[in-house]
């Protein structure tokens, strides 16, 4: 089959186009020939290698994707080939204590396709039964490939440990991302108030049209500015997937009680801290990764039920998949970046 991989770590550079061995699926495994897959930052992190996390060379990048299953392992029932699906990006045991509570994301062997195992760059990818479901109807094959990774994030940070409901003020981080975008809709359906920041007056303009509440500069300003808008209450929630860059801001920005969800630290792992701000103001932090399967389940069922769809940035095929990475790592994009497969 075509894939895009790559047999060193390094930079985008090393992405190659070419031929890999089709995966066959094994008990309680599907294989769907893929009609598109979309990027995530995660991509570039496995690319350039990740600390204390074995990465098989040759290796197919790629968390997300939609397809049609051509073929299923022993002991799968209720899927059949020819069914047009999605699928949670995320592998864990079923057998640990974690799995067996239902917090599949908790699992003691938990890993993400693309990073763990070979993933969705290719025509064909091998995914556990227990994470496939239907296609959206209302979704082209390019927004149901641009669900899955950011859509169940930012599910399980706002709802399932955000809590985030009506009538409560969010700040999100760096519009224009798949998580950040993906956690403005979710945050505009439960009834919130959304700020969200950017550097690219652009992005913060589309973010306007998107439904964004207000948008504003991705600067030192920043908690200032929520304050100033927010009658110096602050937010209930910070949405804060970047770091080290925009640490102190959500301290400072978050209300007396408020929550600061983090899945993830793009500009950096190790920020400046200011404790007093934690106890003195009550703060709750909220380590949020991927999701359950439960989180999946209701995160699809929100989709179809309110017709979300992702925002798709560009659409490239996949034989000029190294392309895709460069505008990624440029970080021009404004929504996913998706790649054409099948059709």
């Amino acid at each position: 089959m075509k894939a895009l991989y790559f047999e060193e770590h390094g930079g985008t550079e090393r992405i190659v186009y070419g031929e890999r061995p089709l995966p066959e699926p094994g008990p309680g495994e599907v294989r769907v020939r893929l009609m598109a897959a979309a990027l995530n930052h995660l991509d570039l992190f496995v690319l350039g290698g990740l600390p204390g996390v074995p990465i098989g060379l040759p290796h197919i990048g790629g968390a997300d994707g939609a397809g049609v299953v051509d073929a299923v392992g022993p002991g799968v029932d209720g899927i059949a080939p020819g069914d047009e699906v999605i699928f949670d990006p995320g592998i864990s045991c079923g057998r640990c204590e974690f799995c067996a509570k239902g917090e599949q994301s908790l699992c003691v062997r938990y890993g993400i396709l693309g990073e763990h195992a070979d993933g969705t760059f290719a025509e064909a990818v091998v995914v556990q039964a227990a994470g496939i479901t239907p296609k959206p109807g209302h979704l082209s094959w390019e927004e149901a490939a641009a669900l899955p990774l950011t859509f169940l994030t930012a599910w399980r940070m706002l709802i399932a440990r955000g809590g985030l409901g009506p009538g409560e003020t969010v700040l999100i981080h760096g519009i224009g991302g798949g998580v950040s975008l993906a956690c403005l809709e979710l945050a505009t359906m439960a009834g919130a108030r959304v700020i969200v920041t950017s550097r690219s007056k652009d992005k913060l303009r589309r973010a306007l049209e998107l439904g964004a509440h207000d948008a504003i500069p991705a600067d030192d300003e920043v908690a200032r500015t929520v304050r100033k808008l927010t009658g110096k209450r602050g937010v209930d929630v910070v949405v804060d997937s970047v770091g080290e860059a925009t640490w102190m801001q959500s301290l400072k920005a978050a209300a007396k009680g408020g929550r600061i969800v983090t899945c993830g630290a793009t500009s950096g792992p190790n920020p400046a801290e200011e404790i007093r701000l934690v106890f003195w103001n009550q703060l709750s932090i909220i380590g949020s990764t991927m999701g359950s399967r439960e989180d999946w389940r209701r995160m699809v069922e929100a989709v179809r039920a309110k017709e979300l769809r992702p925002v798709v940035d560009s659409v490239i095929p996949l034989k000029e998949g190294r392309s895709a990475y460069e505008r990624l790592d440029r970080a021009e994009q404004f929504g996913k970046i998706v790649l054409r497969i099948g059709g």
